[in-house]
């Protein structure tokens, strides 16, 4: 038995029949227009909140071209999901009112959009001019415009824009960071290379770098030779990175020699002897043929003789009339005039009994005026002079008594080498057997057997010409 077949009617949109090419404009809106226009309000929020994800994330963490392909490729889907579905032939009069429809709607968005794109690609340009120019606070001005539409609409330009204002910010911290280091800190010094280093190796930043490390190197020499020297050996010993860095080695070659002598100079005003010292000699060692050589060569002269004769100073402190160290331990001042012809002056220590009683002219108290330095020990008793008899009311008989010269043990030291030229008795002669002799007796009353010459400060001098007159 045959059945009787219908043809199922085709099924028609809630909303009545649309035009396909009006709900692919409206959802080329980015707005879901299209879909509400098909009364399809679950879905239009849905890739509403799909579509609100992705600007969300290409405007703030995933600021990339594949990621803007990747929206463009979702805005497509929306639009030839749109015209999927909507089939339905539509009335002349009826299609007309919803492509205008769309239009009102998806043109301004479109229109917005290749507005903002295009302040972007302008706002790009003036960033893209000022990083090529170095020009940091221009980078800023211009990659202030930017705002939340750019970054929809642009993502790519302007992450690179922030990514330019980051650097100029590293950048800054690494200008107040040389800044610092210009003081001779060296630790400053290295974080603000490393942070320019660190900005270098970014592409499109090179001329930025350059622009910060010209502004350092123009700050040498500083007002403080010290300073500016202890930057130069660590720009000096700093190693070679191979990019626009290392030109700051032959900055630092030019301008060490001046301010290596200038620090010791500094330092001899001072009277940091040591350092000054060390400065010259630097100044030597490293740039042996520089024009300064000649000023260093004679700073670490003067330096040198400003160190012996503080030493020999230091050496000769606090005697109090007995012998100072320097009569142990010798130290030479090169500075000093040699041991030779004529009256050679001295300092003379210990036994001042005696070596007080030299004529002025002999002696000094400076050792920058001394030849000699002359340490004296004890007397005692010398050659034989002459032998007499002696009594007194409590001696039966007399009872000889030995006149001695006065026996003064003397080192003699030559100041300008600190080598001993001298070691002697000094033997001063002097009147002996007198009349009377006056003497102290503690256990018995005798005379005693020896006793000392009585010396004139003739005596004494005659005694020690030897040593001082040649």
């Amino acid at each position: 038995m045959d059945h009787p077949t219908y043809a199922a009617p085709r099924p028609v949109s809630p909303a009545g029949p649309h035009d396909r090419l009006a709900v692919a404009l409206a959802n080329a809106s980015f707005l879901g227009v299209g879909y509400l226009m098909l009364r399809r309000r679950k879905l239009a929020v849905a890739t509403g909140l799909v579509t609100l994800v992705l600007v969300t994330l290409l405007a703030s963490v995933a600021q990339s071209v594949w990621f803007e392909v990747v929206v463009l490729l979702w805005w497509a889907a929306l639009i030839a999901h749109g015209w999927l579905l909507a089939g339905e032939r539509v009335p002349q009069a009826a299609m007309r009112r919803q492509r205008l429809i769309a239009l009102s709607v998806t043109v301004p968005v479109l229109l917005v959009v290749g507005l903002l794109r295009f302040d972007a690609s302008r706002i790009e340009g003036s960033v893209t001019e000022a990083r090529q120019k170095g020009d940091c606070p221009r980078v800023s001005k211009a990659q202030d415009e930017v705002w939340l539409g750019h970054r929809v609409v642009a993502a790519p330009p302007t992450a690179h824009g922030d990514q330019t204002v980051r650097a100029c910010k590293r950048l800054r911290t690494a200008d107040s960071s040389l800044t610092t280091g210009l003081t001779g800190d060296a630790a400053a010094l290295k974080a603000g290379f490393d942070t320019l280093a660190s900005v270098l190796a970014e592409p499109g930043h090179k001329r930025m770098v350059e622009v910060t490390l010209n502004r350092f190197l123009g700050g040498l020499p500083g007002k403080n030779p010290c300073h500016t020297a202890a930057v130069t050996d660590w720009l000096r010993q700093r190693p070679a990175s191979h990019n626009a860095l290392d030109r700051s080695a032959d900055v630092a070659a030019r301008t060490a020699p001046a301010a290596l002598v200038g620090c010791g100079d500094e330092l001899m005003a001072t009277e940091q002897q040591e350092g000054a010292r060390t400065r010259y000699q630097q100044l030597l060692d490293q740039y042996p043929s520089d024009g300064l050589a000649a000023k260093a060569r004679t700073g670490v002269r003067e330096a040198t003789l400003a160190i012996e004769l503080a030493n020999v100073r230091s050496l000769l402190e606090d005697s109090d009339g007995t012998q100072p160290e320097y009569c142990s331990s010798p130290a030479k001042y090169s500075g000093a005039a040699p041991y030779g012809k004529g009256t050679n002056r001295a300092l003379f220590y210990g036994n001042d009994k005696y070596t007080n009683k030299l004529p002025a002219r002999w002696r000094t108290t400076d050792p920058a005026k001394a030849v000699l330095v002359v340490c004296a020990d004890d007397r005692e008793y010398g050659a034989r002079v002459q032998t007499c008899l002696y009594t007194n009311k409590y001696v039966r008989s007399p009872k000889p008594v030995t006149f001695r010269k006065i026996a003064i043990p003397v080192k003699v030291y030559e100041l300008r080498t600190g080598k001993r030229v001298v070691d002697t008795k000094v033997q001063i002669d002097g009147t002996s057997c007198p009349s009377v002799l006056h003497y102290t007796a503690y256990v018995d009353r005798t005379p005693p057997s020896k006793v000392y010459v009585t010396a004139s400060d003739a005596d004494v001098r005659a005694a020690f010409s030897s040593l001082i007159i040649r």
